[in-house]
């Protein structure tokens, strides 16, 4: 359906929304026109399977040349997303962490309220053929659904990306109020660094029982820390804890997680 006008106020705000892993160029191109019909302009791509730019995507995004034009490509999804503020991780499967799930339409919600903020903010997308990891789905603050057929919840990855990026379009004539908080929300980069900073202390410490644990463990520590939204004061407040911890504490690590018993 024709509509494209270039004497009109071309829209492009809103939550970067992130490919991690795309496969084809023509998928990527759907995701572009798909963010352009709604208003969306920030793209970023994590380790494209067929390199970029990628002529297939720019014939596929049927003139969004401004999104193809603006790609961010990046070697991993820390590095996609160390200046966001609160991020949406999008999956069909359940997932066993501590994270609040929520339907488009009340994240997009949630979405305008923290951009009418100035906050930073992303909707995260999985891979084609099998979504996002679990890793992945820790790095978010929040999981978003939708509500399709449990026998066929298959849904290609411009298809998801249309449906987020039509709700937020939506949510723009609703008068949401601003989030406007009192400090500054942290980003993943101020989170990344203090979770390697935990890694390397509960280590030493011997918290984590066996190597084989140490993942799991790490995820549901990372759900734990977004599940909140810290601001970078209180990340702050933490990390100081944990170099007090490092720096008064004996010298012998207590092993296994364990007390010691001198």
């Amino acid at each position: 359906m024709a509509g494209t006008d270039k004497h009109r106020e071309l829209l492009a705000e809103g939550p970067a929304i992130i490919l991690v892993e795309p496969q084809l160029g023509e998928n990527i191109g759907m995701v572009a026109r798909a963010m352009a019909n709604f208003g969306l302009g920030e793209l970023r791509l994590v380790n494209p399977r067929d390199g970029w730019p990628n002529e297939k995507a720019r014939a596929a995004a049927s003139r969004a040349d401004h999104v193809i034009d603006g790609v961010q490509v990046f070697d991993g999804l820390a590095a996609a997303a160390a200046d966001l503020q609160f991020i949406y991780a999008t999956t069909a499967r359940p997932r066993d962490n501590f994270k609040p799930v929520r339907g488009p339409v009340e994240a997009t919600l949630e979405l305008r309220a923290r951009h009418g903020g100035g906050q930073k903010t992303g909707i995260l997308f999985g891979r084609e053929r099998w979504g996002l990891t679990n890793e992945e789905v820790a790095m978010a603050d929040e999981i978003v659904t939708f509500p399709v057929n449990p026998a066929f919840a298959s849904l290609n990855v411009a298809q998801a990306v249309l449906l987020m990026s039509y709700e937020w379009m939506k949510a723009g004539g609703e008068g949401v109020a601003p989030v406007s908080p009192e400090r500054t929300p942290a980003t993943r980069e101020h989170l990344d660094s203090l979770m390697d900073y935990l890694d390397h202390v509960l280590s030493v410490r011997g918290y984590f029982r066996t190597d084989e644990k140490k993942p799991k463990m790490m995820d549901n520590l990372r759900a734990l820390f977004t599940r909140p939204g810290f601001t970078v004061e209180e990340l702050a407040v933490l990390r100081g804890v944990l170099v007090s911890l490092e720096k008064f504490s004996p010298a012998k690590p207590r092993g296994a997680g364990s007390p010691e018993t001198d």
